[in-house]
């Protein structure tokens, strides 16, 4: 095996790609700053019940563990970056209103979420602590569409789901832990098969709920539909009517799953996810998880969302660079000064290594005239 290799799914980004992350990156704290999110930067090392903390372990299968040399505990290379930022609102900023916050970091998986992912994303996300009401549900959707237009990317269709149905259902019909394990399994993968084989012995106003799920799929006319062939349990009429609150705010193309559980045992209402044009999986995921904070020993009502900037980059059109100037390695103070303005003003300026090929990427140079040092394109001139 080569020694330069990269495990699967591990990539390096070159220049062209890392400067469009990086502006992405740029683009999205600036916006999430605009709407009032404070920037905080955990560490990609914790030890590892804390990674894993409130999070019902479902990112247990996805987080790399090594042993600390020092403790001897257990430790995790994060694989999300949101459990972390309930322990800091929880613990380390510890204030009693609402908290918006935002981030941006590297996480790692041990196995890519979809077969075009990286097993290392840049996770950028924003979080609001501190409301349980829809309209906390509804601020981070719009901030996601914000998000999403300013850097670029035109129309997305947002998949609106929310786990109160099926815990409803499960909470009726006194299903165990380990029944509601597979049922959510099959749910998930829309397998109406296994669905009708677990269903069996459950009364029949939960069998033909859970049977129907995974036909409650479509428009916002769904939500219709579900409150005909669902059973009338306060709890689902309430999840139907956040679901049709969140509908009708027209800045996304909205569609709704019931039997979108994704998170399930990590989230508590309403989950989301955001689709563009050109992937078929979804570019951001999102949600409700007021239990975490709970888990690290102070409970708070919790929404947000989250994106991977190499994946966003990928999507977007691939504008090219503004062409950089090459300047001639020269003492003349005139020249130092013309080089100092256009760096100033945003231009990238190179100047040429003596007795070397350099500046390849220079659409420009500067030429010494008349009028003093000025910039020209290179093909043009003469």
């Amino acid at each position: 095996m080569r020694n330069w290799l990269l495990p699967e799914f591990i990539e390096d980004s070159l220049p062209t790609e890392a400067a469009r992350i990086e502006m992405l990156r740029r683009t999205l704290l600036d916006e999430f700053r605009a709407h009032g999110y404070e920037l905080v930067a955990p560490p990609m090392l914790e030890y590892l019940e804390s990674l894993l903390t409130g999070t019902g372990h479902d990112l247990d299968l996805r987080t790399f563990k090594l042993v600390d040399q020092l403790s001897g505990r257990m430790m995790g290379v994060r694989a999300d970056i949101t459990p972390q930022v309930a322990r800091i609102d929880a613990h380390l900023l510890n204030r009693d209103g609402v908290t918006r916050l935002c981030y941006c970091g590297s996480v790692l998986h041990t196995r890519p979420r979809a077969v075009d992912a990286t097993r290392e994303p840049l996770q950028a996300g924003a979080e609001i602590y501190g409301h349980a009401g829809i309209e906390s549900d509804l601020e981070i959707q719009r901030l996601l569409f914000s998000a999403l237009s300013a850097c670029g990317v035109g129309a997305a269709r947002l998949d609106l789901g929310h786990v109160g149905v099926f815990r409803a259902l499960c909470r009726r019909a006194a299903i165990g832990p380990e029944l509601e394990g597979e049922l959510h399994e099959a749910l998930e993968a829309k397998d109406r098969a296994a669905l009708q084989a677990l269903c069996a012995g459950l009364p029949a106003e939960t069998r033909a709920a859970l049977a129907g799920m995974p036909g409650l799929y479509g428009d916002s006319d769904v939500i219709e539909r579900a409150r005909r062939e669902l059973p009338d349990y306060p709890e689902i009429a309430a999840a139907l009517g956040d679901l049709e609150r969140l509908s009708l705010d027209n800045r996304f193309q909205v569609g709704i799953d019931l039997a979108d559980l994704r998170g399930y045992h990590y989230h508590s209402g309403v989950v989301f996810s955001a689709y563009v044009e050109g992937r078929a999986s979804a570019v951001a995921l999102g949600g409700r998880y007021d239990e975490v904070g709970k888990a690290f020993g102070r409970a708070r009502a919790a929404t947000g969302f989250s994106l991977d900037l190499r994946t966003l980059a990928r999507l977007l059109p691939g504008a090219e660079p503004p062409g950089a100037i090459l300047a001639p390695w020269d003492g003349d103070a005139a020249l130092a000064a013309e080089i100092a303005r256009l760096r100033g003003a945003g231009e990238i300026v190179i100047q040429a290594l003596p007795a070397a090929r350099d500046g390849e990427g220079c659409t420009r140079e500067l030429v010494k005239g008349p009028g003093g040092w000025q910039a020209r394109d290179r093909a043009k001139r003469s």
